[in-house]
């Protein structure tokens, strides 16, 4: 099995009504439940945007510099996403075809190089 991450940029994400964000939950919720049921889901999480940024690190002089707030140079950041273990790239496509389907905005998939490193299990909260 190989370890996929599947993500969208928050910028991909128009505006919602809050009716609109709670059909988008059930629906994402769904093909989260199917991930689940095929035990290839790792971790999800699509609560991240510009606002969530805790701060930006950087070494210099071999030590860290942290700044507050945004700090890349880029209109781009991580909306959420999706870490599956799945066979092979048709696979990794399949989910990040449901997903997009499910939310309606594009998702990018990405191989990792090798198996990740866990501290603990994770499980998926409701």
């Amino acid at each position: 099995m190989t370890e996929y991450l599947i993500a969208f940029n928050d910028e991909w994400v128009h505006e919602h009504t809050a009716d609109e964000m709670r059909e988008k939950d059930v629906a994402v919720r769904a093909v989260i439940d199917e991930m689940l049921a095929e035990d290839v889901l790792i971790f999800a999480n699509g609560g991240l945007d510009r606002s969530t940024v805790v701060c930006a690190v950087e070494s210099v002089d071999g030590g860290p510099v942290f700044t507050d707030g945004p700090y890349a140079e880029t209109k781009e950041h991580l909306g959420g996403f999706v870490v599956v273990d799945v066979a092979d790239d048709a696979a990794a496509r399949h989910w990040a075809g449901r997903l997009a389907t499910a939310l309606g905005w594009p998702q990018e998939v990405h191989r990792f190089r090798g198996p990740g490193q866990a501290r603990r299990a994770v499980s998926v909260q409701r």
